[in-house]
């Protein structure tokens, strides 16, 4: 693969800029003007005072919004046997992972802001498909966000059964709803942290069981395909590894918050990609060539007892207790991730301004909790209709982010790119080609149901931006756009 790193990168400038050699520019430009108002109350110099996300906590960050450990890919086992679950998560990171993470590493250099991803469609296609993008982008992200609660007590009911049904789990998820909204409110610093400490917590127990499942591997079993590939569940295999490799480009929503972005952000795409995949392929060999195959085990949890098989009770608890705390892990992130993407499009003036404020820990507080109001709503669908919707939604999504790369790479081809993927107009266009077949496939296997909610919501999505306008216009709600940003749209 590319490595995520370039050598001309340019850390004096983090601002998106054209530079051509017959001046003057085109009439549509990317602007690098800044208006930063008064010194002492620039709200420039108040986001700076704010402490920056370094590259480790980054990485853990990415690993959370991204996947979370092996713990949600059992079902690839289930739906298709062994065989295809290892070349799927082989084969699976050079269709999708890979080009989406060289994508988000250009465009996220290339607008250093939160936002991320509504930045760069409003920056190719205008404001009204940003607000689009921005619209999908949060909901799908607030939909994937209501599963981690769920699961958490899943794996929590089996050593205390209280948590399985009735009140007692409706009051655990709110408990630890507010509980971990609470620390994102707290600052994205201890989030970071947070995230290294579980992510070191859920990994560990799985190197431990690969290397004591060495002496009981049996290759062979790891040829296994589902009654020789007419009984796969291909609906089920591929969201499942879709649900478990997307994702990449959520970081990309609180860019502004990173310590020098453009060294940071591929730096970190990058070793949070080695760490994705090595997360899913050793449990995978080690869970199927360990023990004897039996596919309808291969469900959420049974990681756990293949440790109990592999090392002993011990060792299912500590996977057990991995998956647990992985949860909250995924819905830090991707909280994190939400809440800065609401706030970048409140800077950008697309919703009101009370979006963009902040606490005094630096950390949108409207965004966060318009966020957690999200997932109490969304928590009592069922697991498979959330990845399916969540799926869905983030398909149009992409389809949204694979157009403007290629339209910013045809528009402004002299921009400054601190990392550039080395390919050209027609190698950017190739690029895209086979992850959007693969969300067509995706979508043909969506059944009914889920592609009627999924457009409805998509229907909203497109009434609610010109309802806001008149809404701005109508004085009834404040919008602004922040003085310390380019313009976009000169």
């Amino acid at each position: 693969m590319t490595e995520l790193s370039s050598p001309n990168l340019d850390s004096a400038s983090q601002k998106p800029r054209i530079s051509t050699e017959n001046p003057p520019p085109p009439p549509p430009h990317i602007s690098i003007g800044v208006t930063t108002g008064d010194p002492a109350t620039s709200p420039a110099r108040t986001v700076n005072q704010i402490k920056k996300i370094t590259v480790l906590p980054l990485v853990f960050l990415i690993f959370y919004e991204v996947s979370g450990g092996p713990f949600g890919i059992e079902d690839s086992v289930k739906a298709a046997g062994p065989l295809l679950a290892i070349v799927g998560f082989i084969v699976f990171p050079f269709i999708w992972s890979i080009p989406e993470a060289l994508i988000t590493a250009e465009m996220g250099t290339m607008f250093p802001e939160n936002g991320g991803y509504v930045v760069w469609v409003t920056s190719a296609m205008g404001p009204y498909w940003g607000f689009q993008q921005g619209w999908v982008k949060w909901l799908s992200g607030v939909i994937d966000n209501a599963l981690y609660p769920i699961l958490f007590l899943d794996y929590l009911k089996s050593g205390i059964p209280i948590l399985g049904s009735g009140i007692p789990r409706v009051a655990a998820i709110l408990v630890l709803t507010v509980a971990l909204t609470y620390l994102n409110y707290r600052g994205l610093s201890i989030v970071g942290v947070a995230a290294v400490l579980l992510g070191v917590f859920s990994i560990l127990p799985f190197v431990v069981m690969s290397f004591m499942s060495i002496p009981k591997l049996k290759p062979s079993r790891w040829l296994v395909v589902s009654k020789k590939m007419k009984g796969v569940n291909w609906s089920l295999y591929l969201n499942t590894l879709f649900w478990n490799l997307n994702y990449w480009d959520s970081v990309s929503t609180l860019t502004g918050e990173v310590e020098n972005p453009s060294k940071t952000l591929p730096r970190a795409l990058f070793y949070a990609l080695l760490l994705v995949v090595f997360s899913y392929i050793f449990p995978v060999l080690t869970g199927t060539g360990a023990i004897a195959l039996d596919q309808k085990l291969w469900t959420d949890g049974y990681f756990a007892d293949i440790g109990k098989v592999i090392g002993g009770v011990w060792l299912g608890w500590w996977i057990q207790a991995a998956a647990a705390t992985s949860n909250m892990g995924m819905f830090l992130a991707e909280m994190s991730s939400d809440s800065f993407q609401l706030l970048g499009m409140a800077e950008r003036g697309m919703l009101p301004e009370v979006f963009a404020k902040r606490s005094r820990y630096g950390t949108p507080w409207v965004g966060i909790l318009f966020s957690a109001s999200g997932v109490i709503i969304l928590s009592w669908l069922s697991f498979q209709e959330i990845v399916a919707a969540e799926n869905l939604l983030y398909c149009f999504g992409m389809v949204l982010e694979f157009i403007t790369f290629v339209r910013l790479r045809m528009k402004y081809p002299a921009a400054s790119r601190p990392f550039k993927i080395p390919v050209g107009v027609l190698g950017s266009v190739l690029m895209c080609i086979p992850p959007t077949v693969l969300i067509g496939v995706i979508m043909a296997f969506t059944n009914l149901k889920v592609a009627l909610v999924s457009l409805a919501a998509i229907v909203i999505g497109l009434v609610l931006q010109p309802c806001l306008k008149q809404v701005e216009k109508k004085g009834w709600l404040k919008f602004s756009t922040s003085s310390h940003l380019p313009n976009l749209m000169e």
